[in-house]
């Protein structure tokens, strides 16, 4: 069918450009601080250079984390700049057209080209991500610098096929970062060229360790710390240490420390010179103890991507107050075994993060927009799990969830089970049917401890805890790290997606292996940004909420008020309540001016 003019030049991108750009600047914390007096603002068209592109944002998704920085202003962590002065602009789920290429660009791209932006932008180990220190998508134009063309990883730059729907490219940013929770990686070794502390204690004297991989002539740290290890063990890691040209330190005794919530607040050891500071950190901790006590007084000082491992037998006296957020933000892991060989605590049970072929998964907090996209994945993944239960706190969210999603798992034959915790009999009483045998994977996408520490109470053996919400650092839970060394319980989590992630998560859009579009919950026109973003701050919406900055005004619109507003948009939902590419192409062409 041949589509409307207005439509065909809007993607040809080749009209004369307006003289003014229309956008959305935060000046300082709070909702009061974005835009002049709850509007968008009117700034002259951004001049490029000649290796510049200047680009006209499509569609833009909204983002929970958009909410964080109107909260927090300038004192957020991804903001470092006087935004009084040099305001924020939002919107880092973005797609986009070049409408403009600088001269000596001209080789390389051309007017119409369409891509979708990894957010993430590095340029000398600086984050300087899209909608944060860049402009982003809540804004009818920006330029694309060599910050983005040639940053640390390459070309933030992903080209996109030209029939594709705008919202649907929009969305594969947050889904990208779905689908890397389940390609997460660890290492299986010490790692080779760190530092590696090794902590014993007068029970561990009896014992007889080793490690048989990772402390050899092919792989191993570059330095070690000793701290009241076995002498007999010490004496065959200082031969091999010394074989191997590896810096060794002997520590003092770690005195009994209570739980650290962070790092500002641990204490100096004083009896300890030569421990390094928290800051300096640590790669491989071996405790060579099931010591809750030295476990807490200990982690502290991993590194990023950290690993601690347990080598005990026999359960802990008592639960761990562990530091979660630093799992998720920091990518710490807990391994362990019952055995004598410290190599064997990292490779007999490697890390899944998969979920489990078959396997039964619960989704904690599965009523919001993540939490819409990870059941979508579960149910739509090729060897998925056979059981999916999900919880929220929500009574009317989940039920959108279950509604949009039953009908698909029951035809792949899941059982699929939705509850409210609203509802705490009839959630207890699920929980101990449907969670009797323990849960394969439990996703956590609620950030609240609690829903971690109740995740632990139902994981099966060998079963895998993985923390996507993003718990702050210092979040801090108290459990049985028993069950990591015992039962091959994994403890995991992250939330963000690395260009790769993006390519895959893009290349399974565009097959139609995946449809973002069913997540789409409510559109609107660039002005409706703000009432968006209040709308993702209270959790109005199960989905996801899609600005198009160059239609005509439209207020946030729930797609079920389109039968009213825009009926023949409308008319092309699928089943009256799913956002479509033809639904967009209909918008577009009723709402282009």
């Amino acid at each position: 069918m041949q589509q409307p003019s207005k439509l065909t030049d809007y993607r040809r991108a080749g009209a004369p450009l307006p003289a003014h750009n229309r956008l959305w600047p935060l000046y300082g914390a709070g909702f009061d601080n974005m835009g002049r007096a709850g509007q968008p603002i009117d700034a002259p068209m951004p001049p490029y250079g000649a290796d510049e592109l200047l680009v006209r944002h499509d569609a833009c998704g909204l983002c929970f984390s958009d909410v964080k920085v109107v909260r927090a202003g300038e004192k957020h962590p991804r903001i470092y700049r006087d935004i009084r002065q040099e305001p924020v602009v939002l919107g880092h789920e973005a797609t986009m057209t070049v409408v403009g290429v600088g001269e000596r660009l001209r080789g390389q791209y051309r007017v119409g080209e369409r891509f979708l932006i990894q957010a993430d932008i590095y340029v000398n180990g600086v984050n300087l991500a899209y909608g944060y220190m860049i402009q982003g998508g809540l804004s009818q134009y920006g330029v694309i610098d060599q910050r983005i063309l040639n940053g640390d990883d390459g070309n933030y730059l992903l080209p996109v096929q030209p029939g594709a729907g705008y919202a649907e490219i929009a969305l594969t940013e947050p889904w990208a970062c779905v689908v890397a929770a389940y390609r997460l990686s660890y290492r299986t070794t010490l790692k080779p060229g760190g530092t590696t502390w090794i902590i014993g204690t007068p029970a561990a004297r009896r014992a007889i360790y080793t490690i048989t991989a990772g402390f050899d002539e092919t792989s191993h740290p570059a330095r070690l710390l000793l701290t009241d290890v076995p002498p007999t063990f010490a004496y065959w890691l200082k031969q091999r240490a010394q074989a191997l040209n590896i810096e060794v330190q002997d520590i003092s005794s770690l005195p009994s420390l209570p739980s650290l919530p962070s790092f500002p607040s641990l204490p100096s050891l004083p009896s300890s010179p030569s421990l390094p500071s928290p800051i300096e950190s640590i790669d491989d901790i071996i405790l060579l103890s099931p010591d809750p006590t030295l476990i807490e007084a200990a982690s502290p000082y991993l590194a990023k991507f950290g690993i601690m491992a347990i080598i005990a037998g026999t359960p802990l006296p008592r639960q761990v107050n562990v530091d979660v957020g630093r799992i998720h933000y920091n990518r710490w892991l807990y391994v362990g075994g019952p055995g004598s060989d410290v190599a064997r605590a990292y490779g007999d049970a490697p890390v899944r993060s998969e979920l489990k072929a078959g396997g039964r998964a619960w989704f904690i907090g599965a009523g919001g927009p993540m939490g819409s996209m990870h059941v979508q994945r579960a149910i739509e993944a090729p060897g998925g799990p056979r059981t999916i239960l999900c919880t929220a706190r929500s009574e009317r969210r989940l039920r959108v969830v279950e509604s949009t999603y039953r009908a698909d798992a029951e035809a792949r034959g899941i059982a699929f089970t939705c509850v409210s915790q609203a509802d705490e009999a009839a959630y207890r009483r699920t929980l101990e049917t449907v969670g009797a045998q323990g849960f394969d994977d439990v996703v956590v996408l609620a950030p609240v401890t609690s829903a971690v520490a109740e995740a632990a109470e139902y994981v099966a053996p060998g079963g895998v805890i993985n923390v996507f919400a993003g718990l702050g650092r210092g979040a801090m839970v108290d459990l049985d790290l028993s069950a990591v060394y015992l039962k091959g319980v994994r403890i995991i989590g992250h939330s963000g997606s690395t260009l790769d992630d993006m390519q895959l998560t893009l290349s399974q859009v565009e097959s139609g292996r995946l449809s973002p579009n069913r997540l789409v919950a409510a559109i609107g026109s660039l002005s409706a940004a703000r009432d968006g973003l209040r709308a993702v701050e209270e959790a109005v919406f199960p989905g996801k909420i899609v600005i198009y900055p160059h239609i005509k005004e439209l207020p946030l619109t729930p797609l079920a008020d389109l039968k009213h507003k825009l009926p023949t948009v409308h008319a092309k939902l699928k089943d009256g309540r799913e956002w479509t590419t033809e639904a967009e192409e209909e918008l577009l062409h009723v709402m282009l001016p």
